[in-house]
């Protein structure tokens, strides 16, 4: 890195500033639509203007709009994603925070944590469709999904320790689950992003598309879930989330409460019929 009495390169990296003071704010900073009889929820962040950087307005919206979809029962999966061609998000909006007391900070963390616990702990599956940038904040988001599909020009990043801060929305936990410790720890120390395809490479992202075929892509994927037993989705998601590092008799346990669950649900005999007549089965809305 070098410095001269004109600037630094050192955010060159990044490939983001923070965005314009006088840029207008959109109507609604997250935006939701549901789609195929109101089975897919899209959720899109909406400030392309500044990379859909997270205020805390934006960070509030969302927790609402994803609670509103916990108890929605039509709902079978959600797709997360970000508005225009540069970013999914890079994280907290830095110009909001440059002003901010420390009391302000931590009640935004607070508010923040809250976001991501919903995320996290929303029964349904909901995936990241990544189409750009992915740093800080942004990127921790995209890993509390259940998993990540993403574009060529996408960027994973962490660049907390550069500005600061130890990183606090999950990176530390999940990072060296996929990636193993050695890579987690080189990303959070350094703050150097990596590229779709290097995180396609070391299992962070499940699939990598053009970046016009991202939204098609996700919309398959979304599709072909909506199609199956929500009850034996949602079953079979808590059963990986609950018995990971667990030992494996505990796993087990937790595995054949969630199969249980499912083989005396209706569900069970819709499928099993629908299969032996041909046709495709008529799954209920999930009750539980």
């Amino acid at each position: 890195m070098s410095t001269t009495p004109e600037g630094t390169d050192r955010w060159k990296a990044l490939d983001f500033a923070p965005p314009a003071a006088d840029a207008p704010e959109p109507e609604s900073s997250v935006l939701v639509e549901y789609q195929h009889d109101d089975q897919i929820a899209v959720i899109t962040l909406n400030r392309p203007h500044a990379d859909n950087a997270i205020t805390t307005e934006m960070g509030a919206r969302l927790t609402e709009i994803v609670e509103t979809i916990a108890v929605r029962t039509a709902v079978r999966v959600v797709v997360l994603t970000g508005a225009g061609e540069r970013a999914f998000s890079v994280g907290s909006d830095l110009r909001q925070r440059r002003s901010m007391t420390k009391e302000d900070w931590l009640r935004q963390r607070q508010a923040f944590d809250r976001t991501l616990y919903t995320v996290r702990q929303l029964r349904k599956p909901l995936f990241a469709a990544v189409n750009g940038i992915a740093y800080g904040g942004g990127c921790e988001l995209a890993q509390s999904c259940d998993f990540i599909i993403a574009s060529e020009n996408a960027t994973f990043g962490q660049p907390e320790a550069m500005l600061g801060l130890s990183a606090g929305g999950g990176s530390p936990v999940f990072l060296p689950r996929l990636l193993g410790p050695g890579r987690a720890l080189q990303m959070l120390m350094t703050g150097d992003p990596i590229s779709a395809a290097e995180a396609h490479r070391l299992g962070m992202v499940n699939e990598v598309h053009d970046q016009d075929d991202l939204a098609a892509a996700a919309a398959r994927i979304a599709e072909k879930i909506a199609r199956n037993s929500p009850t034996a989705v949602q079953a079979v998601k808590r059963a990986v989330q609950l018995g990971e590092g667990q030992p494996v008799e505990q796993a087990i346990a937790i595995m054949m409460e969630a199969h249980w669950r499912s083989a005396v649900h209706p569900d069970r005999i819709e499928g099993i019929g629908a299969f032996n007549e041909g046709r495709d089965p008529v799954f209920r809305d999930a009750d539980y």
